[in-house]
């Protein structure tokens, strides 16, 4: 089992009522791009985050605690949570 590190740009816009949605996550090659891409973001979003995680790509077995290396506005749980 191969275990990586995978950086993720995860946005979201409003969605149905007061819900967000979710657009596609982005990957980033490490944590200074996916920084600079969520700070880039924030403002045109209603949420955004960057983070990182553990994971075991050919598995496709992802850690269920990331780090969060950026986060901006409204956003669900577990990213609402850290502080």
């Amino acid at each position: 089992m191969a275990s990586e590190t995978v950086y993720i740009l995860q946005t979201y816009v409003q969605g149905r009522g007061k819900g967000l949605k979710a657009e596609p996550q982005v990957g980033c090659k490490d944590a200074e791009e996916a920084r600079r891409k969520a700070e880039r973001l924030a403002p045109l979003r209603l949420g955004v985050v960057a983070f990182s995680v553990s994971a075991d790509t050919e598995m496709g077995d992802y850690d269920e605690q990331p780090t969060i290396i950026f986060k901006s506005g409204q956003l669900p749980p577990p990213f609402s949570d850290e502080d």
